[in-house]
C-alpha cells in the first residue's frame, strides 16, 4: 500500500475590518485591519486531518503574501505525508535554501513569511496525526530530535550544535515537573488590549480597571505620535492601575535613536517596565545604544525581527532585555526552535509577541515548550494577550487568571473554522461584500 500523498494546498486571503473600531492601532499602524494569508494542505491519507498556517499581516498586500504562500508551497504536492513530517528538520532547510526563491530574501520578507506559514501548518498536520497539541509533540522530542530541527548555518559563533544539546540535556531531568507545573499554574499573561493608539481616555481606564480585575500583572500601552499624549495617558494607566502593575510601552519602531531615548526618558517618572521596538528592528547597534541610554527602564523587541541571524546580533550587543519571538514571522517552529535555544544560551527572558489573527494561538505552544524543555524557567516570562478574533479559531486560546492555560485539543491552534474562511475571505466574502 502506498504512503498518502500531500494532494492539494489551498492559500486564502483573509482580512478583518478591525480599523472600524482601531482596534490595533498605533503611532505606525493608525487604521489596521487585521488579517491572515492563510494556508490548508490537504492529503489524501483519509484519516480527515488537513494542515493550517497562515502568516499575518494587516490588510493591503496580503494578496501578496497569499501569492508567496502558494509559491513556496507548491513544491509538496504529491509527496509523501509520513516522509514530509518525520524530516521537518531537512525541509526547513530545503524550502529556506530555494535557489531561487531565496534570491528575494534571503531569509526575511514576504518570501520567509511564506515558508513560516506552510512549515506552521506541516507541524499542525504533524500534531494532529499524533493525536497531540503542538506544544507537548515538540516537549516530548529528544534533545537530539530538537537539536535536528535547527539550522545552525550563521550560527555558531554563538550557538553550536553541542551547546544546543546541552542546554536541553540539562532542562531534560525536570520536564516531567515543569509540565505538571503548567498544568496546575498555567502560564503568566500579560494584555495590550487596553493600550491602543485609537482609545479614548474613558475607555483607556475602563480597560485598564478591566485588565487589573480580570488577574493581569502587567499591561501594555503603544506611544510614539505625542509626547505630551503619551504622558497624559500614562499618568491615567498608572493611578488606574497603581505601583504594583507593571505597564510596558511599545512605539512600534517609531523613533530615531536619539529620539527614543529622550522620549522614554520623558516618560521614566511613570516607570515604563520596557519599551517595546523603539526604533528600526534591524538596527542592532541602535537598540544596544538605546538599551544603555534607558537604563534601568529595559528594551524589548523581535516581532519584527525577520531571522535568527539578527536576533543572533541583538543577544550579541547586549541590546535586549526581552526577547519577543513571533509565530508566524520568522521561518515558523524551527527557526524559532532555534532563537529559543539562544535566548537560553544568553539568559534573556522570552516573552512572545501575539495579539494580531491567531498569533495567541499559536505562539503559546513555542513558550510552553521553551519553559518545559528549552530554558526550563517562568522567571519574568509573560506571553502577550489581546481578546480580539479568537471566536474564529476552532481552538482558541483559554486565558483567564490572568494565565494562559495550556491546550489539549491536537494540532497548532492555528486553524479557522470553515465559515470564517467564507465571510471574511477578500475580496468577494460576505463581510467585505457589505464593507463600502
Amino acid at each position: 500500500m502506498s504512503s498518502p500523498r500531500v494532494t492539494d494546498v489551498r492559500a486564502v486571503d483573509v482580512r478583518f475590518p478591525t480599523s472600524r473600531e482601531l482596534d490595533g492601532s498605533d503611532a505606525m499602524n493608525p487604521d489596521p485591519d487585521y488579517s491572515a494569508a492563510y494556508v490548508v494542505i490537504t492529503t489524501d491519507a483519509g484519516d480527515g486531518h488537513e494542515g493550517h498556517g497562515f502568516a499575518f499581516t494587516i490588510g493591503r498586500g496580503n494578496e501578496v503574501q497569499t501569492t508567496a504562500i502558494t509559491s513556496v508551497a507548491a513544491r509538496l504536492v504529491g509527496r509523501p505525508v509520513p516522509e514530509l513530517l518525520a524530516n521537518l528538520g531537512p525541509l526547513w532547510i530545503e524550502l529556506v535554501h530555494d535557489s531561487q526563491l531565496r534570491w528575494l530574501g534571503p531569509e526575511k520578507g514576504v518570501i520567509h513569511m511564506a515558508i513560516s506559514a506552510v512549515v506552521n501548518a506541516l507541524w499542525d498536520l504533524r500534531a494532529k496525526r499524533a493525536g497531540l497539541p503542538l506544544w507537548k509533540l515538540l516537549a516530548d522530542l529528544s534533545p537530539e530530535e530538537l537539536v535536528e530541527l535547527v539550522d545552525f548555518r550563521y550560527l555558531t559563533d554563538a550557538l553550536t550544535r553541542d551547546e544546543a544539546l546541552d542546554i536541553l540535556r540539562k532542562a531534560e531531568p525536570g520536564r516531567a515537573e515543569r509540565e505538571r507545573r503548567l498544568r496546575a499554574e498555567g502560564y503568566p499573561a500579560y494584555t495590550t488590549s487596553a493600550g491602543w493608539l485609537g482609545y479614548d481616555d474613558e475607555k483607556l481606564a475602563r480597560l485598564c480597571r478591566e485588565a487589573v480585575a480580570d488577574g493581569f500583572g502587567q499591561i501594555k500601552l503603544k506611544v510614539g505620535a505625542d509626547l505630551d499624549d503619551d504622558r497624559r495617558r500614562l499618568r491615567i494607566a498608572r493611578d488606574t492601575v497603581g505601583p504594583d502593575i507593571r505597564i510596558a510601552i511599545d512605539a512600534n519602531q517609531r523613533w530615531d535613536v536619539a529620539d527614543a531615548i529622550d522620549w522614554v526618558r520623558a516618560l521614566a517618572q511613570y516607570e515604563p517596565w520596557w519599551v517595546e521596538e523603539p526604533t528600526s528592528p534591524d538596527d542592532v547597534l541602535g537598540l544596544a545604544a538605546i538599551a544603555e541610554g534607558i537604563a534601568p527602564i529595559r528594551v524589548a523587541a523581535g516581532e519584527h525581527v525577520a531571522n535568527r541571524v539578527v536576533f543572533k546580533q541583538l543577544l550579541q550587543t547586549g541590546a535586549l532585555s526581552y526577547l519577543q519571538i513571533d509565530a508566524a514571522r520568522v521561518g515558523g517552529v524551527n527557526e524559532n526552535i532555534a532563537i529559543l535555544l539562544l535566548a537560553a544560551k544568553f539568559g534573556v527572558p522570552v516573552c512572545p509577541h501575539a495579539g494580531g489573527v491567531g498569533l495567541c494561538e499559536l505562539v503559546q505552544h513555542l513558550s510552553m515548550l521553551d519553559v518545559v524543555a528549552i530554558s526550563g524557567s517562568w522567571d519574568d516570562r509573560v506571553i502577550e494577550y489581546v481578546d480580539h478574533l479568537h471566536e474564529h479559531f476552532v481552538t482558541p486560546v483559554d486565558v483567564h487568571a490572568g494565565r494562559y492555560w495550556p491546550p489539549t485539543a491536537p494540532g497548532g491552534g492555528g486553524e479557522m473554522h470553515a465559515s470564517t474562511l467564507t465571510a471574511f475571505r477578500f475580496p468577494d466574502g460576505a463581510v467585505w461584500k457589505e464593507t463600502p
